[in-house]
């Protein structure tokens, strides 16, 4: 199956894209987009994630769950919301987590972007969701794809940071080489869990101390 995405991902994924599980997934998603539910992100940003951070650029990986489930907010990037949008309650964590340890000040807008143009791949589990049902998309083929992602950087790649929040990020991260890259486990930034230990990680600065003794340029948080 062709599948429009940077050419770097496009190598690297190849062989899934190849698969039976993926053309039943892509059928399910075409139907899925047809259908009378509003499915987000829009279907030409399902696969922005790796357009925005090609594969060669990876520096930074941050796992989600599924895309914002609310009219308007998924942008094809984990946590990040469109200009305009209201903070989610968990991206609003990770501003406070940031600002908390780098001084920066809380920023305009949520779209995350700017970190991924920077390195920061912002990949969810899954690629699509349903409006107002969270995880409704889940078992159906995209965590299959995500893992070979997250596989084909740990396998091709080094000195990669994963930050891992949350089980379910956690677990997708098990099989991670931690002699080749650095992996970072907190909970999840959702208000159930944050002051449980994502706030005071230091996910953000330890990230960058790795990335400039790997001599990589570190991330504008």
């Amino acid at each position: 199956m062709d599948v429009r995405i940077e050419e770097g991902w496009k190598k690297a994924l190849k062989e899934e894209f190849g698969k039976p599980y993926f053309a039943q997934l892509a059928s399910r998603i075409r139907q899925a987009y047809a259908g009378p539910k509003p499915v987000y992100p829009p279907a030409k940003s399902i696969f922005a994630a790796f357009d925005a951070t090609p594969f060669s650029d990876v520096k930074v990986v941050i796992v989600g769950q599924d895309p914002y489930h609310g009219p308007g907010q998924a942008n094809g990037l984990a946590f990040s919301v469109a200009p305009g949008q209201p903070f989610p309650p968990s991206l609003r964590n990770i501003f406070k987590e940031v600002s908390a340890e780098t001084g920066a000040p809380t920023p305009a807008d949520g779209d995350l972007s700017r970190w991924a143009r920077q390195g920061v791949l912002l990949l969810n589990a899954s690629l699509t969701v349903e409006e107002h049902s969270p995880k409704s998309h889940s078992g159906i083929g995209w965590e299959q794809l995500t893992d070979a992602a997250v596989e084909a950087l740990n396998r091709d790649r080094e000195g990669l940071v994963f930050l891992l929040w949350g089980s379910d990020a956690i677990r997708k991260g098990m099989h991670i080489d931690r002699g080749r890259h650095l992996v970072l486990t907190s909970p999840h930034p959702s208000p159930l869990s944050a002051s449980r230990g994502f706030f005071g990680n230091g996910h953000f600065n330890a990230a960058n101390q790795y990335l400039k003794n790997q001599g990589k340029s570190p991330i504008i948080w």
